[in-house]
């Protein structure tokens, strides 16, 4: 028997590019950046540092009682499934429920709420929210957004750090394969612009002081951004039975192990992902045409990264587009990959590369088409996405035209 496809029916995000998926393409598209000094409040301590920031949240419509049991990255999450459920035309009033199921990646967890009680009970001695426990749990994004829509079929988080949205995505596509679901709402979230969690990364020595540079030469680190991404999928069959739009195919996913470091990657564990993801996805490297890069910015990832594509790719990595939206848009942590998502799609749909911003020196260890600045008008017949997160966890996902 034939394996089901599954196509991608509606997308929606928010992050430092705009408040919804086509505001965030368009961003992309045109090269533009969300990145910039840091103006939360709380924050202040942190002297201008950058990070990627939503300035102001679009109208939810979600009253007081649901939005005290929510933090932030459950909040980013419902905003974008709602307008990936509006999107994909999916009328829930017409189908069985448990059919229907959500499944949402978080890299971090209700930072915000953590902070807010250390605040509460060391600063001003007063008891902590009564909701903390439901709101920083990393299953909360998904158990929200099934709350929001009444969906009851599989409903559960995924977390493995800057790979979670991949991880999220893959296993939603799974459900459906497995006869659990006919539709399964997919992505990640995550809103880690905390005080403790910011002075975190800075511990790491991981951030950017001027710019994300992802694979120039004066790189210097990455930025922190928050968002969320999220996607409806279903059969490419259930689709055309019910008359909606398919956007594109989720041809495949590719996950691995590099089981070495808990934060150096290797090139052996992105690479065998990419090799996964293809073989999953039934395409020869030169089948692809674009790969929306982890590229975060750092010395060491972007050269591993660059390694373990030409060792995945050969002769066919020179033919390839390349990009980093991470320039533009932060590392959202576990919703980067749903972020990025959005921009696989688009370039699929629309043939055209999204730029890497920033990027002002070659650097011989990067030596890809990193589509520099500019964004690049080409056919884009298959696209992978490539996550790698601490811990060795990797996941990569291959998208093609329908």
């Amino acid at each position: 028997m034939a394996r089901q496809r599954i196509v991608i029916t509606g997308i929606g995000g928010l992050c430092s590019l705009g408040t919804n998926a086509a505001e965030i393409w368009t961003a992309m598209r045109e090269g533009r950046t969300g990145i910039g000094a840091i103006s939360n409040e709380h924050l202040h301590e942190m002297g201008g540092r950058l990070g990627a920031e939503i300035k102001t949240l679009p109208e939810h419509g979600l009253d007081r009682r649901r939005l005290i049991t929510m933090d932030r990255f459950s909040l980013l999450a419902v905003i974008a499934a709602t307008e990936a459920l509006k999107e994909s035309r999916l009328d829930l009033s017409d189908v069985e429920l448990s059919r229907v199921g959500a499944v949402v990646g978080t890299g971090i967890f209700g930072s915000e709420t953590v902070e807010e009680n250390f605040r509460v009970l060391l600063l001003e001695n007063k008891r902590p929210n009564v909701f903390s426990v439901p709101k920083i749990m990393p299953g909360a994004p998904a158990g929200q957004v099934s709350m929001q829509y009444g969906l009851r079929g599989p409903v559960f988080g995924v977390t493995s750090a800057c790979s979670s949205a991949n991880h999220a995505i893959s296993a939603a596509a799974d459900q459906i394969r497995l006869g659990r679901a006919d539709v399964m709402v997919a992505g990640g979230t995550d809103a880690a612009l905390t005080f403790a969690m910011f002075k975190a990364w800075d511990m790491l020595r991981a951030l950017a002081r001027q710019a994300c540079r992802p694979f120039s030469a004066d790189r210097d680190g990455l930025v922190i951004g928050e968002g969320a991404g999220m996607a409806v999928l279903e059969t490419y069959e259930h689709a055309v039975a019910r008359g909606a739009p398919i956007l594109v195919e989720l041809a495949g996913a590719g996950l691995s192990g590099d089981a070495t470091d808990i934060v150096a990657p290797t090139v052996e564990g992105p690479a065998a992902a990419m090799a996964a993801a293809l073989a999953d996805a039934g395409l020869a490297p030169e089948d692809v045409d674009y790969i929306n890069a982890h590229g975060t910015g750092t010395k060491a990832n972007d050269e591993i990264e660059t390694q373990a594509i030409r060792r995945v790719f050969g002769r066919h990595a020179d033919a390839l587009s390349v990009s980093s939206t991470k320039s533009m848009h932060g590392h959202c942590m576990g919703a980067s990959g749903a972020v990025e998502m959005i921009a696989c799609v688009n370039a699929i749909r629309e043939g055209i590369v999204p730029p890497t911003a920033g990027y002002r020196e070659r650097d011989p260890a990067c030596d890809l088409d990193v589509t520099p600045n500019v964004a690049k008008r080409r056919t884009v017949r298959a696209a992978i996405s490539n996550s790698f997160a601490f811990g060795g966890t990797n996941a990569v996902l291959a998208f093609r035209a329908v």
